[in-house]
């Protein structure tokens, strides 16, 4: 197999309200539209969102995203956060902060549940840095 993209697709009960909230709050561009099915994109991060209830949803399938964590890794996370919770009033269920497993994050809810996590690589503590392999530590 030589995939060309692989991208999630998130079932929403709202299309339109997360076309919203993904270009408007979080800079993705609309590359296909309707009112079922939105694609999106931002550089080379690819992103869809669907209808639920949508025909081409397979029955008993068609249930809205849950347990869903959207990581979204960035050089600085600070102007971020500032962005997010400030300009779009977004509230963070996990406040900005370093772990010792080598992110410094927050989590905000985006629609229909999804969580948002932003997060910046820093190098983790000591306990940790075996965890990584050699190309993959941050700050490395």
């Amino acid at each position: 197999m030589s995939p060309t993209s692989i991208y999630p697709v998130l079932m929403s009960e709202d299309v339109a309200a997360a076309r919203q909230f993904y270009t408007s709050a979080l800079g993705f561009e609309v590359t296909f539209d309707s009112d079922w099915y939105v694609s999106l994109r931002h550089g080379d991060a690819e992103l869809a969102i669907l209808q639920h209830d949508h025909p081409t949803v397979p029955d008993g399938f068609g249930a809205p995203a849950q347990g869903v964590i959207l990581n979204i890794e960035v050089e600085d996370v600070a102007p971020v956060h500032r962005d997010l919770v400030e300009v779009h009033a977004l509230q963070p269920v996990v406040p900005l902060r370093d772990e010792d497993f080598g992110q410094r994050h927050f989590i905000v809810r985006g629609p229909g549940g999804v969580l948002i996590d932003v997060i910046q690589p820093i190098p983790p503590t000591a306990e940790f840095a075996p965890s990584y392999s050699q190309e993959a530590l941050p700050g490395a």
